[in-house]
């Protein structure tokens, strides 16, 4: 009878023992769930460093629309995709951290089940959703056909791609469902999960409008009914209508909240950039008055590094000091870009309320009062910026997409993906060719070495459908391309 009491208070023992070690096992500091507004910040914050960031290994924007270039280290300048594994760090940052993220978001928001925030749940959904339109309307207009009916299912390692336009016509089916769906008068997130409106919904709407702007006028070469008839929805509904309207990201001072501009060329304590000469040489042409406020001078000249080449850092123009405030908002979408779409709706006979000349002075007159800069009204009357004026001597077939393609180029400055849509889209300014160049200049980016190996029958297939998988290869919004070097 001993015995067996001994071996059942042994086993009571060792129970006991082993659920206090699980327990002791249990992180009660850490929630077991996280929640979809946080998931939405965390989203939010990685789509806006990405598109800010100037970090070689993520975003080359600025040196491939030669607005900046490289003081050492030279690759990039000359288009190579490849030694840094760009193509393959932007599809992971977009597919993984951002878009994974918004679809986490959704689901757990429209699985809570809370009478304190129900109400606001609608709104939400369609602010997650028009992020999530940003996102990969993104990916088709850097990539071309992309993973999308079959995209973030962690079960499906091997995801077939889609067609591009297909994707994108969807996409604008989406942003008009989330639209429709946006109640002004209900609230959504609150300003800590929300970095960008703080959760105004009537901010998000004129957000989606002037996205879908901006896609209606990336299928006009392509689809021109459905363009037109995007464009003027997106005007009637509701654009931006001033600076303070911008889609910006607010960061913070300390790091790592702070604007990657800051981080990667401050707090790094490396000076890998100057002035590129092209976008230089077209201000100093212009005597632009936005010279100073875009960057330094040089014993009161600017200077841009030389396309390809090693530029020492002493010798150019460097970017001004406020583009490298750790608190500078970093911009997804702005008012300036807005104009310029306009501008361009119009010139190709779109009604949105106004001439081509009247949006693209605005637009031009929004970058002056956006930076700061002085004595707008002098440099619209010169002969070369008034819109008459410059149509008469553009050498471009149409004229309009010289005069309207080198301002918005100027308009953009510091806005990556923006001003390369421009730029491919217009075909203007005429970029230089780099010392050293790796390929022609790239309309796209090439898929993932990781999509190549690892996903190859889906890579062969959307290879063999866009055209090839190279630098150069048109997408198919990209219709008129007069790059020629």
């Amino acid at each position: 009878m001993k015995k067996i009491f001994l071996i059942l208070t042994a086993a009571v023992m060792a129970v006991s023992c082993s659920d206090n070690l699980e327990d002791l096992n249990q992180n009660i500091k850490d929630p077991t769930a996280v929640s979809g507004e946080s998931l939405f910040a965390s989203a939010q914050k990685q789509l806006a460093d990405q598109v800010v960031t100037p970090n070689v290994n993520l975003n080359n924007l600025r040196l491939w629309t030669q607005q900046l270039q490289e003081t050492t280290y030279t690759d990039e300048s000359q288009y190579d995709q490849i030694t840094r594994a760009i193509p393959d760090n932007h599809w992971r940052e977009m597919y993984r951290d951002v878009l994974k993220d918004l679809d986490e978001a959704a689901r757990v928001i429209s699985e809570t089940d809370n009478d304190l925030t129900n109400a606001l749940k609608p709104n939400k959904l369609a602010i997650i959703e028009v992020l999530t339109v940003y996102a990969y309307s993104n990916l088709v207009e850097t990539y071309g056909d992309v993973p999308y009916s079959e995209a973030l299912d962690i079960e499906n390692l091997l995801p077939a791609y889609d067609d591009g336009l297909t994707i994108y016509k969807d996409l604008i089916a989406r942003l008009n469902a989330a639209i429709g769906s946006m109640n002004t008068g209900v609230g959504s997130f609150n300003g800590t999960q929300d970095l960008m409106y703080s959760g105004d919904v009537s901010n998000w709407k004129k957000f989606a409008n002037s996205l879908k702007l901006r896609m209606g006028i990336m299928l006009s070469d392509v689809d021109a009914g459905l363009s037109k008839s995007t464009v003027e929805s997106a005007v009637t509904s509701g654009v931006f209508t001033s600076n303070a309207d911008n889609g910006s990201y607010m960061y913070s001072a300390a790091a790592p909240n702070n604007n990657p501009m800051n981080d990667n060329l401050v707090l790094s304590g490396r000076n890998d950039y100057v002035a590129a000469v092209t976008i230089i040489d077209i201000m100093n042409d212009l005597e632009d008055p936005r010279r100073p406020v875009y960057f330094t001078d040089v014993d009161g000249e600017y200077i841009g590094g030389q396309i390809g080449e090693i530029s020492a850092y002493p010798d150019f123009s460097h970017v001004a000091d406020r583009l490298v405030d750790p608190t500078e908002p970093g911009v997804l979408l702005s008012y300036v870009e807005v104009r310029f779409l306009m501008a361009e709706a119009a010139a190709r006979g779109y009604s949105v309320g106004g001439d081509a000349a009247t949006h693209y002075a605005a637009g031009i007159t929004a970058s002056f009062d956006y930076w700061g800069a002085d004595d707008v009204a002098t440099y619209l009357a010169k002969p070369e910026v008034d819109y008459a004026s410059a149509l008469a001597t553009s050498i471009s077939n149409p004229a309009w997409k010289q005069v309207i393609g080198t301002q918005a180029y100027l308009g953009l400055y510091n806005r990556t993906f923006a001003n390369y849509l421009s730029v491919r889209r217009l075909d203007y300014p005429i970029l230089a060719e780099p010392t050293g160049a790796e390929s022609g200049f790239p309309t796209r980016y090439l898929y993932p070495v990781a999509e190549q190996t690892l996903n190859e029958d889906n890579y062969n297939a959307a290879s063999s459908a866009i055209g090839g998988d190279a630098p150069e290869t048109r997408l198919f919004w990209d219709k008129f391309y007069t790059f020629d070097f």
